[in-house]
């Protein structure tokens, strides 16, 4: 590499300094108000945002009751993008979440009525008590933010970002998401239970949802986009991207394993971390804070024998 390439790449690389730089603070006020939401839990919310950044979609599961729907809810107010909420029940049909043609007697033709689906941000609350059927209608739309009908496509908004909500399996009138589903997930979160303190504070708080309506939006429309494009820019050294190689082998011992999409998807989530932490470069400690959440709904193991997977491969 000669000195011009040198010196363009010096430039280029402390550019995006300033760009990430340019973006903390809105970053902090973000993470402080939902924080304000949603009671010692900032590990949870760090990757919801990351996520977000990142590009993909993110799935909570937890027993009812544990604060998904208010977290999704103040996640998608405080973004401050167009916002849909559809309650998945077992009678939805596809049609329900992507829209369907009708026809209009005035003009002799079908028209198009756009489903909920057709927003910037969707809440998809409890998405495992419809059938196989609705649930797949949602996996173009995840992919690619299109929506397919009667051969005709059509693009949703950008940004596009699902936030789902899952209850446990045990509980009557679930259905299990396939593999195919998940995997569109970029990360499946829980929230577990507060802590005493957290819950003594929500019992003598106001409702949670007042308290969100009353916090002002931090993001644009193109500013989440602008982020979006500055995290697939950070850098990632070849010992990160070793690491990376390690972690998916380790996963696929004996096992079905992380796929290379699923790997695609962990460097992906590493990047939108290592941006929130003010860095433009991706460190280990990125990789191993997202580890769990992007990789064990993939390979189908629980967080507890992710993390042991993950802690089994050191760093060269």
């Amino acid at each position: 590499m000669n000195k011009v390439q040198k010196q363009e790449l010096t430039h280029e690389q402390q550019q995006l300094n300033d760009q990430v730089e340019s973006y903390a603070a809105k970053i902090e006020v973000f993470l402080n108000q939902i924080n304000s939401i949603i009671l010692d839990k900032q590990h949870q919310t760090k990757l919801a945002l990351s996520s977000l950044l990142a590009g993909g979609h993110v799935l909570f599961e937890d027993l009812p009751g544990l604060g998904k729907t208010t977290l999704s809810s103040a996640l998608s107010h405080i973004a401050g993008l167009k916002f849909q909420r559809i309650q998945f029940t077992n009678d939805m049909l596809a049609s329900d979440v992507i829209g369907v043609n009708m026809f209009n007697q005035k003009q002799h033709q079908f028209e198009f009525k756009q489903g909920p689906i057709f927003t910037q941000i969707l809440l998809a609350d409890e998405i495992n008590r419809c059938s196989p059927k609705t649930q797949s209608a949602l996996l173009e739309a995840m992919e690619e933010g299109l929506v397919t009908v009667d051969g005709v496509r059509y693009e949703l908004p950008q940004p596009f970002w699902v936030i789902a909500t899952q209850n446990p399996l045990f509980q009557s009138g679930t259905y299990s998401l396939p593999e195919s589903q998940l995997d569109r997930f970029l990360m499946r979160l829980s929230l577990g239970y507060p802590s005493r303190s957290a819950e003594k504070l929500l019992l003598q708080q106001n409702s949670r949802y007042a308290l969100i309506a009353t916090l002002e939006h931090v993001f644009s429309e193109y500013e989440i986009l602008e982020m979006q494009r500055l995290v697939a820019q950070v850098h990632i050294a070849d010992v990160v991207l070793d690491y990376l190689l390690d972690l998916a082998a380790e996963t696929r011992k004996s096992r079905h394993g992380l796929s290379t999409r699923g790997l695609l998807a962990l460097k992906k989530a590493a990047q939108a971390h290592a941006f929130i932490e003010q860095r433009s470069y991706v460190t280990p400690d990125d990789v191993q804070a997202v580890f769990v959440a992007v990789v064990s709904h993939r390979i189908g193991l629980s967080e507890v024998e992710t993390l042991q997977i993950m802690q089994q491969v050191t760093i060269s």
